[in-house]
């Protein structure tokens, strides 16, 4: 797979840039939590029984899981700007589908269209990485993942404030209008980037994956309904099997797959992804478990006896404290490394947790709960895009960000079945109503501190990025950062792009190629010709450079495999001239 620019300049990105992709983040995420609030009367409002109306939560669990990926990955192909206005498109017709209807299977579609809005969050962590300044980029991703539970957390006020004073339908107007806003702001402030990968749409491999997703996510949803030992839970998890080892095996035969699996198996990459699994069954556990404990009635002896509106402001300082830790993670990364925060960000979730545990006897006690939460959480959150885009080429980044907002998506799925089952087998049953107990809560932390334990093992595997000891880098414009990072790469090849007059050619095209004829990294000058570009290893290379209004350049170079950088400046001719020999 190649990496290409598309020869048109760029609009510059504005400072607005950050702050409206992480509001298209919160707006699609918001769709996750939306409808909790009403979960209780959906049987209800829809004329159907309790079992059917799971399926207005799990149609969208199950399309924003297949879409991260595939939206991913056709961003990198056609334009990641394009397809976030497509996401965000999809979500707003879903919200008003939903919105006009209160019977179920036209509910579950409009559900399902929102869903798909859940790959907005890798398209717009791609765009950060193709549009924004190194010392910029960190905390910016830090903030666009988070905003998963900002948006989540938010919502659950708000959406409550909605349901109780007005009319259910009045939530996806509100979605919708949401939507409408983030699309406008992304048309005026957000540029598309110059960044493309290569090559087709592997169809065959979406529809695949797409499957295998289903058929596995699908019984993790519905396993404590249909029976966790049922044949059709045990059925639908083997074909799950059958179908992602033959997805699988396909993948590493096409030339351009959806999913890169050998850059996915990678160390970084791959304990990344399981560690964002553990990370995604913690955050879910907090949302399941104190919006119920604040609402039972008094009388039951350890329920607060809130109102939906104070329950809902309760939980919200998770998401709050989850956008103000973008900061401080950028502090504590840029001088100690995606790593080392992601593992601070565990243990404080396990803190938060285990103290949890002892903190459930007044609203105020879980409002503390929600605070250190969402510390640790934001943190955890903000460190796994960094942790991605540092192991990836530049053309995977939108796919390999799905991929790991994907194994978020499965580690809330299974914490939402896994808690649901303890929740019900410890309830205690008063009028055939199944009242959750305090056990059950308490059995429920502590699966999300276990969770969490295992995750932090996980991170431990993870590699040692050189990179990570650096000190921020504070410069005064863009030109003076991209000196500065050319100055600082270690291991590889860093210079200038220069005209046949010796002036600086700004966004040009910078293609590493090893001794194999393949691609070993991209990349873009900056506006004053400077490049940088890491090796894999020893070796020879050539460099080949173009940009629009000149003829292509190719340079060999050969690099010795330690720690100091090598310096090639690239002299491209005029465009009428005939060039690509090797200097």
């Amino acid at each position: 797979m190649t990496h290409t620019s598309t020869d048109q300049p760029p609009r510059r990105a504005t400072g607005a840039l950050v702050p409206v992709l992480a509001f298209a983040g919160i707006v699609v995420a918001v769709m996750q939590t939306l409808l909790v609030p009403v979960i209780k009367d959906l049987p209800t409002l829809l004329s159907t029984s309790p079992s059917n109306a799971t399926w207005v939560l799990t149609s969208t669990l199950l399309s924003g899981a297949v879409a991260t990926p595939i939206m991913g990955r056709l961003g990198d192909l056609f334009g990641k700007r394009r397809m976030l206005f497509t996401s965000l498109a999809v979500m707003v017709a879903g919200a008003l589908v939903s919105a006009l209807t209160s019977t179920l299977l036209p509910m579950i579609v409009g559900r399902t269209l929102q869903g798909f809005a859940m790959g907005a969050i890798p398209l717009g962590i791609g765009l950060m990485r193709d549009m924004l300044p190194r010392e910029k980029l960190g905390s910016a991703m830090a903030l666009m993942s988070s905003s998963i539970g900002v948006g989540g957390g938010l919502a659950l006020p708000a959406a409550a404030l909605v349901a109780q004073h007005t009319d259910w339908h009045a939530l996806f107007y509100g979605a919708a209008g949401l939507g409408v806003v983030s699309i406008v702001l992304t048309f005026l402030v957000v540029p598309e980037s110059p960044m493309r990968a290569e090559g087709s749409f592997d169809y065959l491999g979406a529809l695949g994956l797409s499957v295998g997703l289903v058929l596995f996510l699908l019984p993790i949803t519905k396993g404590s309904d249909w029976g966790w030992s049922s044949a059709t839970t045990l059925g639908l998890f083997g074909a799950a099997v059958a179908v992602l080892l033959l997805w699988g095996l396909m993948e590493l035969k096409v030339a351009a797959p959806l999913v890169d699996l050998r850059t996915t198996a990678r160390p970084a990459v791959l304990f990344t992804n399981l560690a964002s699994i553990m990370v995604g069954v913690s955050f879910y556990v907090v949302s399941l478990v104190l919006p119920q404990l604040l609402q039972l009635p008094a009388a039951t002896g350890y329920g607060l006896g809130q109102s939906m509106v104070v329950a809902g402001l309760c939980v919200a300082p998770l998401g709050l404290t989850m956008m103000f830790t973008a900061p401080v993670y950028a502090r504590i990364s840029a001088k100690y490394g995606p790593k080392v925060t992601l593992i601070i960000g565990m243990v404080i979730i396990a803190v938060g947790y285990g103290g949890g545990l002892g903190l459930m006897n007044a609203a105020w006690q879980t409002i503390v709960i929600s605070v250190v939460l969402g510390a640790g959480i934001g943190l955890a959150y903000s460190s796994l895009p960094a942790l991605i885009v540092g192991a990836v080429p530049a053309s995977e980044t939108g796919a390999a960000n799905g991929l790991n907002t994907l194994m978020r998506s499965i580690g809330t799925s299974v914490s939402s079945a896994v808690i649901g089952m303890v929740l019900a087998n410890t309830a205690h049953h008063v009028g055939g109503v199944a009242v959750p107990t305090m056990h059950g809560f308490r059995v429920s932390f502590l699966i999300a501190t276990g969770a969490v334990a295992v995750g932090l093992v996980l991170a431990l595997f993870l590699p040692r990025q050189r990179q990570a000891t650096k000190p921020q880098l504070r410069a005064s414009s863009e030109e003076d950062a991209a000196l500065e990072r050319a100055a600082e790469v270690l291991g590889g090849f860093r210079g200038r792009v220069l005209n046949a007059g010796g002036d600086p050619v700004a966004r040009a095209k910078v293609t590493l190629i090893d001794r194999r004829g393949r691609q070993a990294g991209a990349t873009l000058s900056a506006e004053d010709g400077s490049y940088a570009l890491a090796v894999p290893a020893q070796g020879a290379y050539v460099l080949a450079a173009k940009a629009a209004g000149h003829g292509p350049l190719a340079s060999s170079a050969t690099h010795a495999g330690d720690d100091r950088p090598v310096d090639v400046d690239l002299s491209l001719p005029g465009a009428d001239r005939n060039s690509g020999v090797p200097a």
